[in-house]
């Protein structure tokens, strides 16, 4: 196979959608669409635009949530897309586009939920929960659009459909089916290609120490 040099305008090749939940300054929920996330242990790392809404909103309470949709919510996902919870709209999603929201979770047709240790609400629709608190913010790039957060889970909550029967604390990789992106479209996750060694080290061998600092709560 020959390699052709290319400049594509986006690296998107394929991550998980996250709908990350947070609160405004008056308390109302706001609810935002992502894709630039990846976990470690119980540790997110999100990029997020510097101007966007819910930037704002975890920048100034410290929290969110992160709601993982399952590719059957695809339709909700996308009744969010090109909204922003900032009025005015910022020049730069005017150019693209976007139009303030006010009601994010009436938009989607998804339903609030209370959290347990987190103002905003969960997304009952959404097969996993992630309550979470930020503990670092770091700028990307040199033009200080991008920022990174570094969040810390607090919680985890899940359908019962897509845990591991005869466990209590792990998901069945077989029907856990999450939404993905790649290069702005969604997608499901195909079927298993091939049985991982990986597999077979314990998951228990992974929990770190923000697993007992999340029971204190």
């Amino acid at each position: 196979m020959t390699h052709t040099r290319i400049e594509p305008g986006i690296l998107y090749f394929g991550t998980p959608v996250v709908l990350i939940s947070t609160s405004d300054e008056d308390g109302t929920a706001n609810l935002a669409p992502m894709s630039s996330a990846f976990w470690l242990g119980w540790r997110g790392v999100l990029g997020l635009g510097a101007r966007s809404k819910t930037t704002q909103n975890m920048l100034q309470t410290g929290e969110c949530v992160l709601n993982l949709p399952s590719d059957a919510l695809a339709p909700e996902v996308d009744r969010l897309a090109l909204t922003t919870g900032s009025n005015p709209v910022p020049p730069g999603k005017v150019e693209r586009g976007y139009r303030y929201e006010c009601d994010k979770f009436g938009r989607s047709g998804l339903t609030p939920v209370a959290a347990e240790t987190v103002a905003p609400p969960r997304v009952a629709e959404c097969p996993v929960n992630l309550e979470a608190v930020v503990e670092a913010v770091h700028p990307i790039g040199d033009d200080g659009r991008v920022l990174t957060f570094e969040v810390r889970i607090l919680r985890v909550h899940v359908h019962e459909e897509i845990r591991l029967p005869g466990t209590t604390d792990r998901i069945d990789p077989d029907r856990w089916r999450p939404l993905i992106m790649s290069f702005q479209q969604l997608y499901g996750l195909g079927p298993r290609v091939h049985h991982s060694t990986l597999a077979q080290i314990p998951e228990r061998l992974y929990r770190g120490p923000d697993i007992e600092r999340a029971q204190v709560l």
